[in-house]
């Protein structure tokens, strides 16, 4: 039976320990501050799924662990602060990346890159022009002022509220 005290109190010793060590230099309270923040914003992430709160949460985990070692605010906040944004500009691009490889284009994106045949011809400058693609008559612009007659057929490059914009397909 000794032995079994004996181990229990070994363990007693350690845990007290550990806690002493996260507290040392630190609070305890700022500690679980920074875990509830980085809780909240895990949270956030999971409802609005866009890739934002996340790195402040792990700017929050940092903060966590700097209070460990002081208590001191401001150093805090400075490692929050610049460790997340440090996190959201360079790394996040590259999830968007990964995350986004499946997407496929919908509706109006759909267009973009498509041929389509004037139906009228095009003219900025007298506000004229339409072109048709997937049976659907729109109203189209060119990016300059150039004129494309009724017939031809053109490529999508962009639309803007209800208009194509379009440009000739080059000849070859």
């Amino acid at each position: 039976m000794s032995g079994n005290t004996n181990y229990r109190h070994k363990r007693q010793q350690i845990f007290i320990y550990n806690v002493n060590v996260i507290m040392k230099g630190g609070n305890f309270m700022s500690i679980i501050t920074w875990l509830i923040i980085a809780a909240v914003l895990i949270v956030l992430e999971i409802i609005t799924v866009s890739l934002t709160s996340i790195w402040f949460a792990v700017g929050a985990f940092a903060a966590a662990l700097v209070t460990t070692a002081t208590d001191n605010l401001i150093i805090q906040l400075t490692i929050f602060i610049v460790l997340s944004i440090i996190f959201w500009i360079f790394t996040r691009p590259i999830a968007m990346k990964y995350l986004n490889l499946g997407r496929l284009k919908t509706n109006v994106e759909s267009l973009v890159g498509q041929q389509a045949i004037v139906t009228e011809t095009i003219n900025n400058i007298e506000a004229k022009g339409h072109a048709k693609v997937n049976g659907l008559e729109w109203t189209a612009r060119t990016e300059g002022n150039t004129i494309i007659n009724e017939g031809a057929i053109v490529v999508i490059k962009d639309v803007s509220g209800v208009k194509l914009i379009v440009e000739t397909i080059p000849q070859q």
